[in-house]
């Protein structure tokens, strides 16, 4: 027969098992109604971005002109994309124009950032910002027209060299085979510019702006302050700026159809326009799903990387 201390520890026991369980069931109902309010965003996900990846990667092992059967290729769509001189040229621009759509506004968006720094709380500053970042609220087929107004065989830019006498270098510059890659590069350049600025703005908001008065106590010029401070400080906006432009030039499409629509030739031609030539046009729907698949595949190399180097520098 047990005693009154039996009694006590027996309940003091049940006590503990009860409190413990309780956590344990909150815990799990929390979980399922987090799950349940994530629920609709994954169904949406997986309908509209994980089945076409699935889909495209399907038709890419397959003959298919979209409407008839579909004959199995297994991976020859594959062979092609990289045999095909028509179609690795058009991978290789995307890469050239990387240099444009990235190099050019992140290292130029770091200069003029810094500069509107230490012009931060007069009136050309604001007015810099506003017209910087125009154009990302211009539409980029509206960009494009303007562009090829502006750089046609008797564009504003042609009339300008003219004017200071520069008339032998002047030409159709989205019409030369040699100079039309490098001018679609300047319309994405001058696209991107806005964003990545407005991205390193914000960046250097967060720099303790003591960090900058002790240079100057230690008598650190602008660029001393640039490279010890800013760009050190700016390394994650980096990294997203660095992320999206890459991006943006991989899967360039508008800028460049409205532009030049991938000529003279094949000058012009990238992935994106490719892609949809081989779809719409050529009714090769298996070749260009390949192609996409490659496509996505060269991003994700060079985007991760990006990524990870950033939040190891940053960690």
């Amino acid at each position: 027969m047990a005693g009154p201390t039996g009694v006590v520890a027996g309940a003091g026991r049940a006590t503990a098992v009860a409190r413990t369980t309780r956590p344990r069931r909150r815990r799990r109902r929390t979980g399922w109604l987090g799950w349940l309010f994530v629920a609709p965003a994954l169904i949406v996900y997986a309908v509209f971005v994980v089945r076409p990846l699935l889909l495209t990667f399907q038709y890419s092992l397959y003959d298919w002109d979209g409407i008839g059967p579909s004959t199995w290729a297994g991976l020859g769509n594959y062979g092609k994309v990289f045999t095909d001189p028509d179609l690795y040229w058009s991978i290789l621009n995307a890469f050239k124009l990387i240099l444009f759509f990235s190099g050019v506004p992140v290292l130029l968006g770091l200069a003029i950032a810094a500069t509107l720094r230490r012009i931060a709380k007069s009136r050309l500053a604001l007015v810099a910002r506003t017209v910087l970042f125009l154009p990302q609220v211009i539409p980029l087929v509206a960009a494009g027209i303007a562009w090829t107004w502006l750089l046609a065989a008797s564009g504003v830019v042609n009339q300008i060299l003219s004017a200071v006498g520069l008339g032998g270098v002047t030409r159709a510059w989205l019409g030369d085979s040699g100079t039309a890659l490098p001018a679609v590069g300047v319309i994405g350049a001058w696209v991107l510019l806005g964003l990545c600025i407005l991205l390193f703005l914000s960046g250097l908001s967060k720099i303790d702006p003591a960090l900058y008065e002790a240079a100057r106590i230690d008598g650190a010029g602008p660029v001393r302050e640039f490279f010890s401070i800013t760009v050190p400080g700016l390394r994650q906006e980096i990294g997203v700026a660095v992320t999206v432009t890459m991006i943006a030039a991989l899967a360039s499409f508008d800028i460049v159809y409205v532009s030049t629509q991938g000529g003279p030739g094949n000058a012009t031609m990238v992935p994106g326009l490719e892609i949809y030539y081989l779809a719409f046009s050529q009714r090769e729907v298996g070749l260009a799903s390949a192609l996409a698949v490659v496509l996505m595949v060269l991003v994700l190399a060079l985007v991760l990387p990006v990524q990870r180097l950033t939040r190891e520098e940053s960690a």
